[in-house]
Order: structure tokens, then C-alpha cells, then sequence
């Protein structure tokens, strides 16, 4: 393992050199602030020696080819909504924070794409296009205050996947800082392109540790004509989610399927005080599709009404789309809210593995008298779970909650699943990435970064030990 070397009086002093003295802050009570990300755990807590708030890709460069100069670890970082320790700086060393790199450079209507820096909000994203009448997709929950630059670097999913894919499918192009200081730009924009390897993917969901994003070039798509919101109610797991499968098999593509248990239902009516439709009992699917005429979207409406009611919904509803949007969109605040201490897993399996696997991690929740809360992006496979320590003490959470990540796992890889479908790695999961993950991949993924970081600088410690 690298031996790094700590932050000195000199290396501060030539950090303010490089992007002035108001960019670099060594307040410890500041640094606390980039010590973690989402994670309420203290155990994930690490402080920097610095944090520096370059608001150009020059001034990158020139901090990180500084850090190889000196070995000092760089842990880039976007709004810090991560939540799978992605960002925090287990080594200390210097946080590179994208911040003050928040500009939409351009946006072109007639082409159908956007220019942006790596600190723009996805939710300017979002509103620049609209006000451009175009259309961007990507679409987390956290749109309105994480990262378009953090997007990127983690391949965020989100609400809109079923149609339109992860982040990655949206991106033509980026503008990365190499772990060894270059500028380079990766990708093209281009319908297609077989020139060499597609370094762009390969950046694209290395979760900061094969590059710095600071600009993309986006795809953009025409804004849809028409939306509509369906809730479906269901008695269990598995009528809700066979109901998915029978949908794609008729040929209906909604924009994007979103499954919610009745646990999280409670919980949230909990948190924003409210009272949700049939969350006595209720499993949700909030089923959202897009057409050109609201004539086609009452067809597709009324076909997906009569397929949830003859898979056994109890009700098929149009919600106000703002509040079941808003009650979908908490559902990490509503945990938090009832506990500090809880653990968001990141599942995503083959679809139709989907209700066995939600009963089953229950099952393994309650065997240790954990309490298990279940949301879903259900047209991807992507199964959130939330794990509360419900009747385990404090002394024997950290030892339960490691029984209940094994039991989960054990039965996610032999269906073909995998640990995150959307929030990665980062630092939360590096062990188990390595006890899962088939040798020979994770051996091509050690020489990818000993070749493109042979000082083992940028963000260390996540994903796999080198």
C-alpha cells in the first residue's frame, strides 16, 4: 500500500499559488464538512488536511500533477450526496471539491445537446433544457442538489432508466484531468464511433478514481408533449412486480416504474406528515409514461389499468403527480428521520428475480431482528433497501448488519446480481466488492489503475484495495 505524505506548510503554500488563498481552507471546523458524505455513520468519517476549490480545469491539473510531485492523496468531490463513501478521504491528504465549477457553458436547441462543467446542479441541467424546449433525462433523486460531474463519475441511475438508460447513455462527451495531471477530452459527439477503446465509458462510473470530470458534453432529447401518472396498488411483492414483466412483454416502455412497500409508505407519511392512498396495506407502483397526444396516452392508460387489475391490483389510480413524486423522492430522508443509524443498500439483480429477492432480504432482516424498508426502481431491477437496527443494540449492530450483508449477498450473485445498480462502490462497500467480485475481473481492474495512476493518487481506497 502507497505510504502518502502529509500536507505541508510549503504544499498549502503552493496550493494558494495555484488557485489563490480564498480557495484553499484548512478550518478544521470547515474540513468537517467534507469528512463524509450521506452517510450518517461516524465510523465513515474521515478529515482532510485541505480542501481546495479550483474554478478551472488548468487549476486542477496543475493540483493534481502537485499531489504526484509530493504523494499526497486527492479525493475528488461534488455536492457530497453520495452514499456509498465515494467521496470521503480515507487517507486525508487534499479534497478536491468541483464547487466553483458550475457553469452551463452552452446549450444548443438546434443539435440537441448541452456543454457543462462538472459543478453544475442536475436540476439546472434540467431546467436549462427545459428552457431551451428540450428535454434532459437523467434524472436521481437527489437531482436538486447533487452533481451533474458526480452523476457521471458514479453512472447515476434514477427515476427515468426503463426509457432512457443511465447517465452514461446520456453523455457524448467528457473533459478529464488523468490521474497524472493531463488535460484530455474523451468521447465525441457522435451517433456512433469504433475509434479504439471508448475511454469515455471507462471513465464514466470510476467513481473519481480513473480521472477528474470537469466538463461534459450531454445529450439532450425533445421535451415529451404529454406525461401521465398511474398508481397501481397491490397486495404484495409479487403481483406488483410480475405486473412489470407483463407490461414489457405486451410492449409497453413507460418512462420509468417505481415500486414503494407499504413500510416505506408508513414511514413516510411519518415524515411529511401526510396520508397516502390504501397505505394501510398497499405496495406501490408509480408507473409514469410520455406520449404525443393525450388520446395515445389515455390508450396506454387504460391498457395498463386493465393488465395491474387483472394481475391483481386492488387499485389503479391517477395521483396528484406532484405529491406521490414528492413522497417517492424522500424516501431517504423518512429513514433518516427515523433512525441516524441505517444502512441504504444498492441492489440490482435480473428482473424477474425482483420479488424473491425484496421477501427474501425481509426475511433476513427480521431473522435479525433488523427492520427492512423497500424501494425500487422496478423497471431496472434496482432494489433500495434500507436496513434499521429495529431490536439490535448499538454493541451488536456493526456485527448483525455484516450477517445480514452476507445473507443478502449470498443470495444475490447466484441469480446474477450485483451489489450496486446506481450508487456505487466508493468506500461503504470495498470489501464486499472484493469477496464478490470474480478474481479475474477485479485483476483487470487493478492494472487499469496501476496503468492510469501509478502513484495510486486519486481517490485511494475506494472500490478494491490496489
Amino acid at each position: 500500500m502507497t505510504k502518502y505524505k502529509a500536507v505541508t506548510p510549503l504544499v498549502l503554500a503552493e496550493l494558494e499559488d495555484i488557485v489563490g488563498e480564498k480557495n484553499v481552507v484548512v478550518d478544521r471546523d470547515k474540513l468537517e464538512n467534507y469528512s463524509h458524505d450521506e452517510v450518517s455513520d461516524p465510523h465513515y468519517y474521515y478529515l482532510p488536511e485541505v480542501v481546495v476549490f479550483p474554478e478551472t480545469t488548468e487549476q486542477v491539473a496543475r493540483i493534481v500533477k502537485l499531489a504526484n510531485q509530493e504523494l499526497i492523496p486527492v479525493t475528488p468531490r461534488g455536492a457530497g450526496t453520495g452514499v456509498s463513501c465515494g467521496a470521503v478521504p480515507v487517507h486525508g491528504g487534499i479534497v478536491l471539491t468541483t464547487e466553483k465549477m458550475n457553469k452551463i457553458i452552452k446549450v444548443d436547441a438546434d443539435n440537441l445537446y448541452m456543454e457543462v462543467e462538472a459543478g453544475v446542479r442536475t436540476g439546472e441541467v434540467q431546467q436549462a433544457a427545459k428552457a431551451a424546449g428540450l428535454y434532459y433525462p437523467g434524472d436521481p433523486c437527489s437531482g436538486d442538489s447533487c452533481f451533474i460531474g458526480g452523476n457521471v463519475a458514479t453512472n447515476a441511475g434514477g427515476n427515468k432508466t426503463v426509457k432512457y438508460g443511465t447517465t452514461r447513455h446520456q453523455v457524448y462527451s467528457l473533459e478529464v484531468v488523468t490521474p497524472t495531471g493531463e488535460i484530455t477530452n474523451l468521447g465525441a459527439r457522435l451517433t456512433k464511433n469504433s475509434t479504439g477503446y471508448a475511454l469515455e465509458q471507462l471513465v464514466i462510473g470510476s467513481e473519481g478514481t480513473l480521472g477528474i470530470i470537469t466538463k461534459i458534453t450531454l445529450k439532450l432529447v425533445p421535451l415529451p408533449e404529454h406525461v401521465l401518472d398511474l398508481l397501481a396498488v397491490f397486495p404484495d411483492y409479487e403481483s406488483a412486480i410480475s405486473s412489470v414483466a407483463k407490461l414489457r412483454k405486451v410492449g409497453v416502455t413507460p418512462t420509468c416504474i417505481e415500486f414503494m412497500d407499504n413500510s416505506y409508505l408508513k414511514s413516510i407519511e411519518h415524515y411529511l406528515n401526510i396520508k397516502l392512498a390504501y397505505s394501510e396495506e398497499g405496495h406501490y407502483l408509480i408507473i409514469q409514461m410520455e406520449g404525443e397526444t393525450e388520446a395515445a396516452l389515455d390508450v396506454l392508460a387504460e391498457k395498463i389499468d386493465d393488465l395491474c387489475s387483472a394481475n391483481g391490483a386492488v387499485a389503479v389510480l391517477m395521483p396528484d403527480s406532484e405529491a406521490i413524486w414528492k413522497a417517492r423522492k424522500s424516501c431517504i430522508e423518512a429513514v433518516r428521520y427515523e433512525s441516524l443509524v441505517h444502512c441504504d443498500e444498492d441492489i440490482v439483480v435480473p428482473l424477474e428475480h425482483l420479488p424473491y429477492c425484496m421477501r427474501t432480504m425481509v426475511e433476513i432482516c427480521d431473522r435479525h431482528n433488523a427492520v427492512a424498508r423497500i424501494v425500487s426502481h422496478a423497471g431496472d431491477g434496482n432494489i433500495h433497501i434500507s436496513i434499521l437496527p429495529g431490536g439490535i443494540s448499538s454493541e451488536e449492530w456493526e456485527e448483525k448488519l455484516a450477517r445480514i450483508h452476507h445473507a443478502i449477498y449470498d443470495v444475490v450473485y447466484p441469480l446474477g446480481g450485483r451489489l450496486s445498480g446506481e450508487h456505487g462502490i466508493g468506500f461503504k462497500k470495498r470489501a464486499l466488492m472484493e469477496q464478490y467480485t470474480d478474481p479475474v475481473e477485479l485483476a483487470m481492474m487493478r492494472s487499469i489503475k496501476k496503468a492510469l495512476d501509478p502513484n495510486m493518487i486519486l481517490n485511494p481506497g475506494k472500490l478494491f484495495v490496489v
